[in-house]
């Protein structure tokens, strides 16, 4: 057993945004003296970086509110980014760090409301009737050359610099070479 760990989650974000900085102030307030175990997500998130923040597309907040009341709000510590293939977008109550320009005329258009943190911190102190919601953080593209890359049934991305007759046809593309990969 090891002693003296030391804590590894961050209490302060990286950047030097002054916005995010006093979001980070506020939140941590509110997180302190309301005790609300959303407001310690939201701080938490907050200082998160940025790969840890990934983006939110709008039709998987479409899935997830449906059903719920017209006064939940959707919160995302994040971007939240439009999704053409939604045709016609419902009301909605949302809160990021940012939204796309066209997403928010689309929600405003909509006959919704796109809240900041601040002004959420003012209306749900606590946190009550929201919904706390993230992106996929394994959707970007460096996680499709992580793991082990070689072997038979891997599905690792290669670094190689094309594809084609000219690249990459050894061990694991011929029987003739070690052996075929399906």
């Amino acid at each position: 057993e090891r002693h003296h760990l030391k804590k590894t989650t961050r209490t302060e974000p990286g950047g030097q945004d002054p916005y995010l900085l006093l979001l980070v102030k506020l939140y941590r307030f509110l997180a302190r003296r309301t005790g609300s175990d959303f407001n310690k997500a939201v701080l938490k998130r907050l200082c998160m970086s940025r790969t840890s923040r990934p983006p939110v597309s709008i039709s998987s907040i479409v899935r997830q509110a449906k059903g719920k009341s017209e006064n939940t709000i959707v919160v995302v510590v994040g971007t939240i980014t439009d999704d053409k293939r939604i045709l016609d977008l419902p009301k909605l109550r949302v809160v990021a760090l940012r939204v796309t320009h066209a997403l928010r005329e689309r929600i405003l258009n909509a006959g919704g409301e796109v809240l900041t943190f601040d002004q959420l911190a003012v209306q749900r102190p606590t946190g009550s009737n929201t919904m706390l919601l993230r992106g996929p953080r394994k959707a970007r593209t460096a996680y499709k050359y992580f793991g082990a890359a070689g072997g038979p049934g891997d599905h690792s991305r290669a670094f190689n610099r094309s594809r084609g007759r000219k690249f990459e046809e050894a061990l694991g593309r011929r029987k003739s070479r070690g052996y075929k990969v399906k």
